[in-house]
């Protein structure tokens, strides 16, 4: 039985992708989408980098404060920082990080990040996230997917907050889901992937250290942010609807995890779900996959927006007039 929590409503809040697959410089923005601004040198400057890996600045605004967190590190270990100082975002701003699970491409850029940070920053983490594990394909070729090293956060300094359960961050503002619930009998895990035991390796398909972001912004409801939805984004948004009782998703941010022939197969249903969510805007990144992301902007082209490494999504709530 999930634990139920009081999500604080804000004003606004800006979610800005500062890793991601892909970047585009020419995209158009939007009165909601922001894009870096275009310098006289811009050739003769710092480039933002794009790579197979996530992170996004989550900046929370509330009663005429602000305050901000991360939410992943990407894959290498100097390009989210290296990002962060593109775009003019500074490391010492931030409030929290937290992971959304022990894959390398969401959490290689930890160590390098540290040394940018307050002192003692919290990392929120699931405890499967330490797991050592590999995927082992139909091929039988296999790849390692190392976890961040416990003993290396803890010696640079970092405060390490596991959390199986929901956690909540910024004064009650941010919900960190924690363990997501299985409902959906199509969303089945990551079943080539395996964990090391002192036996051997055994299966690991459920990833039970996925877990998403959500914020509630006041007249609009939900902001959900997930970064590989592991757990399957249908179950993600059922599940943070289901913990917070705000039924309204007005924002998706994420990866969908529906790449390659193994996910392929529930695109129909995952996609249909959506459509019966209906949120305002939606952002498929990372491991979403090509396929994926034409069929969603074409079953949701008023709420499809492409994700774009350097690009700002802003969510405001409802003025009273509009209420």
């Amino acid at each position: 039985m999930s634990e139920t929590v009081d999500l604080a409503p804000v004003d606004r809040v800006d979610v800005t992708v500062v890793m991601d697959n892909a970047i585009d410089i020419l995209a158009a923005p939007t009165e909601t989408t922001f894009r870096p601004e275009w310098q006289w040198d811009w050739s003769e400057v710092e480039q933002l980098r794009a790579e197979h890996g996530y992170s996004l600045s989550v900046t929370v605004h509330q009663n005429g404060t602000s305050e901000k967190i991360l939410y992943d590190a990407g894959l290498t270990k100097d390009s989210t920082v290296h990002n962060l100082d593109v775009l003019g975002l500074d490391p010492t701003d931030y409030r929290a990080v937290v992971l959304s699970h022990g894959h390398a491409d969401h959490h290689g850029c930890l160590e390098g990040l540290f040394g940018r940070t307050r002192t003692s920053m919290p990392l929120v983490i699931h405890p499967h996230a330490w797991r050592e594990r590999k995927v082992v394909f139909p091929t039988g070729a296999e790849i390692r997917m190392p976890p961040p090293s416990h003993n290396d956060l803890d010696r640079e300094g970092w405060q390490v907050v596991e959390e199986r359960g929901p956690s909540m961050l910024l004064g009650g503002s941010v919900l960190v889901t924690g363990q997501i619930d299985r409902v959906t009998d199509f969303e089945k895990g990551f079943p080539l992937q395996h964990h090391a035991t002192n036996g051997g390796w055994e299966p690991d398909t459920w990833i039970w250290d996925d877990q998403a972001i959500a914020i509630n912004v006041r007249g609009k409801g939900l902001v959900v942010l997930s970064s590989c939805s592991h757990s399957g984004v249908i179950n993600v948004l059922r599940h943070v609807r289901k913990v917070t009782g705000v039924d309204r998703v007005h924002g998706f941010i994420g990866g969908l995890h529906l790449t390659g022939g193994l996910f392929e197969s529930i695109m129909p249903q995952t996609i249909d779900e959506l459509v019966v969510l209906a949120p305002d805007l939606i952002v498929p990144g990372h491991c979403t996959g090509w396929k994926a992301t034409h069929q969603v902007a074409r079953a949701l082209p008023d709420a499809y927006t492409a994700s774009n490494v350097g690009t700002t999504f802003s969510f405001r709530a409802k003025e009273p007039l509009d209420a």
